[in-house]
Protein backbone atom coordinates (compact mmCIF):
# COMPACT_ATOMS: atom_id res chain seq x y z
CA UNK A 1 0.00 0.00 0.00
CA UNK A 2 1.33 3.43 -0.79
CA UNK A 3 0.88 4.75 2.95
CA UNK A 4 3.26 1.94 3.92
CA UNK A 5 7.36 1.25 3.02
CA UNK A 6 7.83 -0.71 0.13
CA UNK A 7 10.31 -3.53 2.26
CA UNK A 8 7.14 -3.66 4.89
CA UNK A 9 4.68 -3.48 2.60
CA UNK A 10 6.67 -6.03 0.70
CA UNK A 11 6.84 -8.20 3.49
CA UNK A 12 3.23 -8.02 4.78
CA UNK A 13 2.57 -8.84 1.13
CA UNK A 14 5.04 -12.37 0.64
CA UNK A 15 4.01 -13.30 4.35
CA UNK A 16 0.17 -13.24 3.58
CA UNK A 17 0.09 -14.32 0.01
CA UNK A 18 -0.07 -18.18 1.01
CA UNK A 19 -4.49 -16.87 2.24
CA UNK A 20 -6.14 -14.51 1.08
CA UNK A 21 -3.49 -11.96 -0.32
CA UNK A 22 -2.47 -8.42 1.47
CA UNK A 23 -5.85 -6.66 -0.71
CA UNK A 24 -8.37 -8.65 1.63
CA UNK A 25 -6.69 -7.82 4.39
CA UNK A 26 -6.60 -4.54 4.01
CA UNK A 27 -10.10 -4.65 2.79
CA UNK A 28 -10.96 -6.39 6.00
CA UNK A 29 -9.55 -4.33 8.20
CA UNK A 30 -10.97 -1.05 6.41
CA UNK A 31 -14.86 -2.03 6.75
CA UNK A 32 -14.21 -3.37 11.20
CA UNK A 33 -12.94 0.37 11.42
CA UNK A 34 -15.67 1.73 9.78
CA UNK A 35 -18.22 -0.19 11.44
CA UNK A 36 -16.13 0.84 14.33
CA UNK A 37 -16.07 4.77 13.46
CA UNK A 38 -19.47 4.56 12.46
CA UNK A 39 -21.04 3.72 15.78
CA UNK A 40 -19.03 6.31 17.39
CA UNK A 41 -20.09 8.93 15.34
CA UNK A 42 -23.52 7.82 16.74
CA UNK A 43 -22.62 7.66 20.18
CA UNK A 44 -20.37 10.46 20.61
CA UNK A 45 -22.16 12.91 18.31
CA UNK A 46 -25.45 11.90 17.56
CA UNK A 47 -24.90 11.52 14.21
CA UNK A 48 -26.10 8.66 11.89
CA UNK A 49 -23.39 6.00 10.90
CA UNK A 50 -23.24 6.67 7.29
CA UNK A 51 -21.10 9.95 8.21
CA UNK A 52 -18.65 7.65 10.16
CA UNK A 53 -17.98 5.15 7.23
CA UNK A 54 -18.07 7.88 4.65
CA UNK A 55 -15.22 9.68 7.03
CA UNK A 56 -13.30 6.36 6.58
CA UNK A 57 -13.29 5.68 3.15
CA UNK A 58 -12.55 9.37 2.84
CA UNK A 59 -9.51 9.05 4.44
CA UNK A 60 -8.35 5.83 2.91
CA UNK A 61 -8.91 7.43 -0.72
CA UNK A 62 -6.89 10.49 0.70
CA UNK A 63 -4.09 8.42 2.25
CA UNK A 64 -3.61 6.75 -1.20
CA UNK A 65 -5.61 3.01 -0.92
CA UNK A 66 -5.08 1.45 -3.98
CA UNK A 67 -8.47 -0.89 -3.42
CA UNK A 68 -11.03 1.26 -5.71
CA UNK A 69 -9.38 2.89 -8.96
CA UNK A 70 -11.24 4.99 -10.50
CA UNK A 71 -13.44 4.82 -12.99
CA UNK A 72 -14.66 1.54 -11.05
CA UNK A 73 -14.86 -1.73 -12.87
CA UNK A 74 -14.41 -5.52 -12.08
CA UNK A 75 -15.17 -6.53 -8.96
CA UNK A 76 -15.23 -3.08 -7.17
CA UNK A 77 -18.40 -2.14 -10.02
CA UNK A 78 -20.35 -4.76 -9.49
CA UNK A 79 -19.71 -4.46 -5.19
CA UNK A 80 -21.37 -0.83 -6.06
CA UNK A 81 -23.92 -2.30 -8.02
CA UNK A 82 -25.24 -5.15 -5.84
CA UNK A 83 -25.30 -2.27 -2.98
CA UNK A 84 -27.48 -0.14 -4.51
CA UNK A 85 -29.55 -2.60 -6.28
CA UNK A 86 -30.66 -4.03 -2.79
CA UNK A 87 -31.21 -0.47 -1.41
CA UNK A 88 -33.48 0.39 -4.41
CA UNK A 89 -35.28 -3.03 -4.37
CA UNK A 90 -36.32 -1.87 -1.00
CA UNK A 91 -37.23 1.41 -1.87
CA UNK A 92 -39.23 0.42 -4.97
CA UNK A 93 -41.22 -2.52 -2.32
CA UNK A 94 -41.66 0.88 -0.18
CA UNK A 95 -43.07 3.32 -3.27
CA UNK A 96 -46.69 4.13 -2.26
CA UNK A 97 -48.48 3.80 -5.54
CA UNK A 98 -51.72 3.91 -4.35
CA UNK A 99 -50.66 7.29 -2.32
CA UNK A 100 -49.63 9.03 -5.91
CA UNK A 101 -53.34 7.63 -7.27
CA UNK A 102 -55.05 9.51 -4.89
CA UNK A 103 -52.93 12.13 -4.23
CA UNK A 104 -51.37 13.22 -7.24
CA UNK A 105 -50.18 16.69 -6.31
CA UNK A 106 -47.18 14.00 -5.07
CA UNK A 107 -46.18 13.12 -8.55
CA UNK A 108 -46.43 16.75 -9.70
CA UNK A 109 -43.99 17.82 -6.32
CA UNK A 110 -41.41 15.36 -7.91
CA UNK A 111 -41.51 16.84 -11.54
CA UNK A 112 -41.55 20.36 -10.56
CA UNK A 113 -38.75 19.52 -8.15
CA UNK A 114 -36.77 17.48 -10.41
CA UNK A 115 -37.03 19.90 -13.81
CA UNK A 116 -36.11 22.73 -11.38
CA UNK A 117 -33.42 21.28 -10.05
CA UNK A 118 -31.64 20.30 -13.65
CA UNK A 119 -32.28 23.46 -15.16
CA UNK A 120 -31.02 25.47 -11.95
CA UNK A 121 -27.64 23.70 -11.96
CA UNK A 122 -27.09 23.41 -15.82
CA UNK A 123 -27.27 27.56 -16.22
CA UNK A 124 -25.51 27.58 -12.92
CA UNK A 125 -22.54 26.02 -14.36
CA UNK A 126 -23.03 27.24 -17.69
CA UNK A 127 -22.29 30.94 -15.67
CA UNK A 128 -19.28 28.91 -14.68
CA UNK A 129 -18.14 28.19 -18.33
CA UNK A 130 -18.59 24.71 -17.73
CA UNK A 131 -19.49 23.32 -21.55
CA UNK A 132 -22.53 22.13 -22.35
CA UNK A 133 -21.65 18.33 -22.74
CA UNK A 134 -20.24 18.35 -19.59
CA UNK A 135 -22.96 20.65 -17.90
CA UNK A 136 -25.87 18.60 -19.02
CA UNK A 137 -24.55 14.65 -17.78
CA UNK A 138 -23.41 17.17 -14.33
CA UNK A 139 -27.16 18.45 -13.90
CA UNK A 140 -28.53 15.10 -14.55
CA UNK A 141 -26.67 13.56 -11.30
CA UNK A 142 -27.79 16.27 -9.44
CA UNK A 143 -31.48 15.32 -10.06
CA UNK A 144 -30.51 11.94 -8.23
CA UNK A 145 -30.72 11.91 -4.14
CA UNK A 146 -29.75 8.98 -1.65
CA UNK A 147 -32.43 6.71 -0.85
CA UNK A 148 -29.80 4.60 1.10
CA UNK A 149 -28.15 7.79 2.83
CA UNK A 150 -32.16 8.66 3.81
CA UNK A 151 -32.82 5.08 5.17
CA UNK A 152 -30.02 4.84 6.94
CA UNK A 153 -30.60 8.12 8.83
CA UNK A 154 -34.10 6.86 9.27
CA UNK A 155 -33.29 3.77 10.95
CA UNK A 156 -30.28 5.93 13.11
CA UNK A 157 -32.55 8.11 13.78
CA UNK A 158 -35.87 6.11 14.30
CA UNK A 159 -37.58 8.81 11.94
CA UNK A 160 -41.34 8.28 10.40
CA UNK A 161 -43.99 10.26 9.79
CA UNK A 162 -45.68 12.18 6.81
CA UNK A 163 -42.51 14.52 5.76
CA UNK A 164 -40.42 11.00 6.18
CA UNK A 165 -42.44 9.07 3.94
CA UNK A 166 -42.56 11.58 1.31
CA UNK A 167 -39.29 12.37 1.64
CA UNK A 168 -38.03 8.72 0.63
CA UNK A 169 -40.89 8.65 -2.32
CA UNK A 170 -39.06 11.62 -4.00
CA UNK A 171 -35.88 10.42 -3.47
CA UNK A 172 -36.68 7.43 -5.27
CA UNK A 173 -38.98 8.92 -7.75
CA UNK A 174 -35.59 11.53 -8.65
CA UNK A 175 -33.59 8.36 -8.41
CA UNK A 176 -36.10 6.89 -11.14
CA UNK A 177 -36.08 10.22 -13.54
CA UNK A 178 -31.79 10.59 -12.93
CA UNK A 179 -31.24 6.59 -13.72
CA UNK A 180 -33.35 6.53 -17.22
CA UNK A 181 -32.09 10.21 -18.37
CA UNK A 182 -28.09 9.68 -17.01
CA UNK A 183 -28.05 5.89 -18.91
CA UNK A 184 -29.66 7.09 -22.06
CA UNK A 185 -27.31 10.26 -22.29
CA UNK A 186 -24.51 7.94 -22.00
CA UNK A 187 -25.39 6.01 -24.69
CA UNK A 188 -24.93 8.51 -27.26
CA UNK A 189 -22.50 11.26 -25.63
CA UNK A 190 -20.10 10.56 -28.17
CA UNK A 191 -22.52 10.93 -30.77
CA UNK A 192 -23.70 15.26 -29.69
CA UNK A 193 -27.05 16.15 -28.98
CA UNK A 194 -30.28 13.63 -30.89
CA UNK A 195 -33.42 14.52 -32.01
CA UNK A 196 -36.55 13.70 -30.18
CA UNK A 197 -37.09 10.42 -31.93
CA UNK A 198 -33.41 8.70 -31.07
CA UNK A 199 -33.66 10.53 -27.44
CA UNK A 200 -37.14 8.41 -26.76
CA UNK A 201 -35.98 5.02 -28.26
CA UNK A 202 -32.81 5.33 -26.02
CA UNK A 203 -35.00 5.81 -23.27
CA UNK A 204 -37.65 2.91 -23.81
CA UNK A 205 -34.48 0.91 -24.94
CA UNK A 206 -32.65 1.35 -21.04
CA UNK A 207 -36.48 1.42 -19.45
CA UNK A 208 -37.91 -1.61 -21.46
CA UNK A 209 -34.45 -3.64 -20.73
CA UNK A 210 -34.51 -2.73 -17.50
CA UNK A 211 -38.10 -3.41 -17.10
CA UNK A 212 -37.99 -6.53 -18.44
CA UNK A 213 -35.39 -7.90 -16.22
CA UNK A 214 -37.14 -6.18 -12.77
CA UNK A 215 -40.44 -8.02 -13.76
CA UNK A 216 -38.35 -11.39 -14.32
CA UNK A 217 -36.79 -10.81 -10.57
CA UNK A 218 -40.33 -9.53 -8.99
CA UNK A 219 -41.65 -13.18 -11.02
CA UNK A 220 -39.26 -15.29 -9.37
CA UNK A 221 -39.62 -13.69 -5.85
CA UNK A 222 -43.01 -13.91 -5.83
CA UNK A 223 -43.02 -17.69 -6.87
CA UNK A 224 -40.63 -18.75 -4.10
CA UNK A 225 -42.68 -16.47 -1.23
CA UNK A 226 -45.44 -18.74 -2.11
CA UNK A 227 -43.54 -21.59 -0.50
CA UNK A 228 -41.17 -20.37 1.46
CA UNK A 229 -41.22 -18.16 4.79
CA UNK A 230 -40.24 -14.58 4.25
CA UNK A 231 -38.49 -15.01 7.74
CA UNK A 232 -36.49 -17.45 6.85
CA UNK A 233 -32.90 -17.99 5.98
CA UNK A 234 -33.01 -19.77 3.10
CA UNK A 235 -35.80 -16.98 1.79
CA UNK A 236 -32.64 -14.35 2.25
CA UNK A 237 -30.04 -15.90 0.59
CA UNK A 238 -32.10 -16.46 -2.36
CA UNK A 239 -33.65 -12.70 -2.33
CA UNK A 240 -29.60 -11.99 -2.26
CA UNK A 241 -29.20 -14.06 -5.02
CA UNK A 242 -31.77 -13.11 -7.46
CA UNK A 243 -31.09 -9.44 -7.30
CA UNK A 244 -27.39 -9.76 -7.70
CA UNK A 245 -27.78 -11.88 -11.08
CA UNK A 246 -30.71 -9.41 -12.28
CA UNK A 247 -27.92 -6.70 -11.48
CA UNK A 248 -25.36 -8.41 -13.68
CA UNK A 249 -27.97 -9.47 -16.61
CA UNK A 250 -29.26 -6.18 -16.98
CA UNK A 251 -25.97 -4.70 -17.04
CA UNK A 252 -24.70 -6.52 -20.08
CA UNK A 253 -27.82 -6.83 -21.66
CA UNK A 254 -27.49 -3.17 -21.72
CA UNK A 255 -30.04 -1.79 -19.38
CA UNK A 256 -29.59 -0.03 -15.89
CA UNK A 257 -29.33 -2.59 -13.13
CA UNK A 258 -30.00 -0.08 -10.66
CA UNK A 259 -32.92 0.70 -12.65
CA UNK A 260 -33.89 -2.67 -12.66
CA UNK A 261 -33.71 -3.72 -9.36
CA UNK A 262 -35.77 -0.54 -8.31
CA UNK A 263 -38.61 -1.50 -10.81
CA UNK A 264 -38.30 -5.05 -9.44
CA UNK A 265 -39.12 -3.98 -6.42
CA UNK A 266 -41.92 -1.47 -7.31
CA UNK A 267 -43.36 -4.78 -9.09
CA UNK A 268 -42.81 -7.46 -6.22
CA UNK A 269 -45.25 -4.65 -4.00
CA UNK A 270 -47.88 -4.57 -7.23
CA UNK A 271 -47.80 -8.38 -6.98
CA UNK A 272 -47.79 -8.94 -3.30
CA UNK A 273 -49.83 -5.82 -1.88
CA UNK A 274 -49.31 -7.04 1.71
CA UNK A 275 -47.04 -5.35 3.43
CA UNK A 276 -43.55 -7.02 4.12
CA UNK A 277 -40.43 -6.36 5.70
CA UNK A 278 -37.05 -7.76 5.29
CA UNK A 279 -36.09 -10.71 7.24
CA UNK A 280 -33.64 -9.93 9.77
CA UNK A 281 -31.14 -12.22 8.58
CA UNK A 282 -31.19 -10.27 4.99
CA UNK A 283 -30.71 -7.39 7.12
CA UNK A 284 -27.46 -8.08 8.75
CA UNK A 285 -25.97 -8.97 5.47
CA UNK A 286 -27.28 -6.08 3.50
CA UNK A 287 -25.89 -3.82 5.98
CA UNK A 288 -22.73 -4.98 5.26
CA UNK A 289 -23.30 -4.40 1.79
CA UNK A 290 -24.21 -1.29 2.07
CA UNK A 291 -21.83 -0.16 5.00
CA UNK A 292 -18.87 -1.39 2.10
CA UNK A 293 -20.92 0.77 -0.43
CA UNK A 294 -20.23 4.13 1.52
CA UNK A 295 -17.01 3.52 2.28
CA UNK A 296 -16.29 2.96 -1.50
CA UNK A 297 -17.46 5.94 -2.72
CA UNK A 298 -16.12 8.33 -0.45
CA UNK A 299 -12.67 6.57 -0.80
CA UNK A 300 -13.25 6.53 -4.73
CA UNK A 301 -14.87 10.38 -4.73
CA UNK A 302 -11.69 11.40 -2.62
CA UNK A 303 -9.37 10.25 -4.99
CA UNK A 304 -10.71 13.81 -7.30
CA UNK A 305 -7.66 16.08 -7.64
CA UNK A 306 -9.30 19.50 -5.97
CA UNK A 307 -8.27 23.39 -6.99
CA UNK A 308 -9.55 27.05 -6.47
CA UNK A 309 -11.66 26.54 -9.51
CA UNK A 310 -13.32 23.47 -9.12
CA UNK A 311 -13.73 24.31 -5.52
CA UNK A 312 -15.71 27.27 -6.15
CA UNK A 313 -17.87 25.08 -9.04
CA UNK A 314 -18.59 22.70 -6.69
CA UNK A 315 -20.15 24.74 -4.04
CA UNK A 316 -22.22 26.85 -6.34
CA UNK A 317 -23.40 23.18 -7.78
CA UNK A 318 -24.01 22.00 -4.22
CA UNK A 319 -25.48 25.30 -2.92
CA UNK A 320 -27.93 25.71 -6.21
CA UNK A 321 -28.94 22.03 -6.39
CA UNK A 322 -30.19 22.38 -2.28
CA UNK A 323 -32.18 25.59 -2.89
CA UNK A 324 -33.78 24.11 -6.36
CA UNK A 325 -34.49 21.03 -4.25
CA UNK A 326 -36.48 23.00 -1.37
CA UNK A 327 -38.20 25.45 -3.79
CA UNK A 328 -39.32 22.82 -6.22
CA UNK A 329 -40.97 20.65 -3.01
CA UNK A 330 -42.51 24.23 -1.47
CA UNK A 331 -43.86 25.15 -4.88
CA UNK A 332 -45.95 22.55 -5.57
CA UNK A 333 -46.86 21.80 -2.01
CA UNK A 334 -50.22 23.62 -2.72
CA UNK A 335 -52.66 20.56 -2.47
CA UNK A 336 -50.48 18.17 -1.98
CA UNK A 337 -50.78 18.21 1.59
CA UNK A 338 -48.00 19.45 3.08
CA UNK A 339 -47.63 22.33 4.46
CA UNK A 340 -44.26 24.72 3.53
CA UNK A 341 -42.75 23.86 6.15
CA UNK A 342 -42.61 20.31 6.18
CA UNK A 343 -41.72 21.25 1.94
CA UNK A 344 -38.71 22.88 3.85
CA UNK A 345 -37.51 20.03 5.95
CA UNK A 346 -38.66 17.56 2.72
CA UNK A 347 -35.96 19.11 0.49
CA UNK A 348 -33.54 19.19 2.94
CA UNK A 349 -34.16 15.62 3.73
CA UNK A 350 -32.83 15.04 -0.08
CA UNK A 351 -29.81 16.84 0.01
CA UNK A 352 -27.47 13.60 0.06
CA UNK A 353 -25.62 12.45 -3.32
CA UNK A 354 -23.88 9.35 -2.93
CA UNK A 355 -23.80 6.05 -4.72
CA UNK A 356 -26.77 6.77 -7.93
CA UNK A 357 -24.43 9.71 -8.36
CA UNK A 358 -21.20 7.56 -8.43
CA UNK A 359 -22.70 5.29 -10.61
CA UNK A 360 -23.91 7.57 -13.25
CA UNK A 361 -20.75 9.39 -13.36
CA UNK A 362 -18.95 6.03 -14.01
CA UNK A 363 -20.77 5.35 -17.02
CA UNK A 364 -19.91 8.67 -18.24
CA UNK A 365 -16.52 7.84 -17.68
CA UNK A 366 -17.07 4.82 -19.47
CA UNK A 367 -18.77 5.76 -22.29
CA UNK A 368 -16.45 8.70 -23.20
CA UNK A 369 -13.00 8.72 -21.40
CA UNK A 370 -12.29 12.65 -22.81
CA UNK A 371 -15.23 13.92 -21.77
CA UNK A 372 -15.57 11.61 -18.41
CA UNK A 373 -12.62 13.06 -17.31
CA UNK A 374 -14.29 16.50 -17.32
CA UNK A 375 -17.01 15.37 -15.02
CA UNK A 376 -14.87 13.40 -12.59
CA UNK A 377 -13.43 16.58 -12.16
CA UNK A 378 -16.49 18.84 -10.89
CA UNK A 379 -18.45 15.27 -9.83
CA UNK A 380 -16.14 13.52 -7.72
CA UNK A 381 -15.78 16.38 -5.26
CA UNK A 382 -19.45 17.13 -4.94
CA UNK A 383 -20.86 13.55 -4.25
CA UNK A 384 -17.90 13.43 -1.53
CA UNK A 385 -19.07 16.81 0.19
CA UNK A 386 -22.71 15.98 -0.12
CA UNK A 387 -22.07 12.31 1.18
CA UNK A 388 -21.80 13.47 3.95
CA UNK A 389 -22.99 17.04 4.94
CA UNK A 390 -25.99 15.75 3.15
CA UNK A 391 -26.55 13.01 5.63
CA UNK A 392 -26.11 15.70 8.75
CA UNK A 393 -28.75 18.06 6.58
CA UNK A 394 -31.21 14.89 6.41
CA UNK A 395 -30.71 14.60 10.11
CA UNK A 396 -31.22 17.85 10.96
CA UNK A 397 -34.62 17.77 9.00
CA UNK A 398 -35.90 14.65 10.62
CA UNK A 399 -35.61 16.34 14.08
CA UNK A 400 -36.87 19.82 12.77
CA UNK A 401 -39.83 18.10 11.67
CA UNK A 402 -40.13 16.46 15.00
CA UNK A 403 -40.54 12.41 12.97
CA UNK A 404 -37.51 11.70 15.21
CA UNK A 405 -38.74 8.75 18.65
CA UNK A 406 -34.82 9.10 19.68
CA UNK A 407 -33.96 12.59 21.21
CA UNK A 408 -30.69 14.34 19.77
CA UNK A 409 -28.30 13.67 22.49
CA UNK A 410 -24.82 11.27 22.17
CA UNK A 411 -25.36 8.30 23.88
CA UNK A 412 -22.43 8.62 26.01
CA UNK A 413 -23.60 11.63 27.45
CA UNK A 414 -27.11 10.58 28.75
CA UNK A 415 -28.09 10.45 32.48
CA UNK A 416 -28.05 7.00 33.48
CA UNK A 417 -30.42 5.28 34.49
CA UNK A 418 -31.93 5.79 38.09
CA UNK A 419 -31.34 2.76 40.05
CA UNK A 420 -27.46 2.77 38.35
CA UNK A 421 -27.10 6.06 40.09
CA UNK A 422 -28.43 5.24 43.14
CA UNK A 423 -26.09 2.27 43.14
Amino acid sequence: MPFLPPELNGFWAEWIRPTAGLPTVWWALLVAVAAAVGHLVQRYMGLPKVVGYSVVGAVAGLAGFEGALWPLQGTALFLLELGVAIVLFEAGGRLPLNWFRHNPMVLVQSIVEATLTYFAVFWTLHLFDVPHPVAAPLAIMAVAAAPAVLMRVTIDTRASGPVTERALALSTLNTLYALVLGYTQASWIERGPQGITQTLHAVMVVLGLSFVVGALMALALRSALRVMSPTSENTSILLLAIIGAGAAVSTYLGGASPLAALLGGVLLKLLSPRPWAWPRQLGTAASLITMLMFVLVSMVAAQAPWNIHVATTVLALVGVRAVAKIAGVALASPGSGASWKQAVWMGCAMAPLSSIALLITSNFVLASPLLGAMITQIALPAILLMEVFGAVLATVAMYGARESSRPWAPEAFKAAPAEDTTR
